[in-house]
């Protein structure tokens, strides 16, 4: 079975950094897209950004320039380094990958940034 645990997250003051991690674990083959996505309460999961495993990245317009994606494949480990955080960026961050042909999901982080 395939799990997927991340770290990182806290709280911190608006203009700080934090970096998340998640890595699968289990029986793997493959991993394919990997990437992070938030929820806000009240609101909608939405895609923070992805990479895909020859390290193509895609971002949402309100991170561009303050995020950064990377993985490490031999480590099945993504990370979302995150700079100049802003109060609106408090959330719920979830890992999502796509392991073995099959979409997984972390347990979720609380990012908390206060003004």
């Amino acid at each position: 079975q395939v799990q997927l645990v991340e770290s990182g997250g806290g709280l911190v003051q608006a203009g700080g950094s934090l970096r998340l991690s998640c890595a699968a674990s289990g029986i793997i083959f493959s991993i394919n897209a990997m990437g992070w996505y938030r929820q806000a309460p009240g609101k909608q999961r939405e895609l923070v950004a992805t990479i895909t495993s020859g390290g193509y990245t895609n971002y949402r317009d309100s991170v561009k320039g303050r995020f950064t994606i990377s993985r490490d494949n031999a480590k099945n480990t993504v990370y979302l380094q995150m700079n100049s955080l802003k109060p609106e960026d408090t959330a719920v961050y979830y890992c999502k990958a796509r392991v073995n042909e099959y979409d997984h999901w972390g347990q979720g982080t609380q990012v908390t940034v206060s003004s």
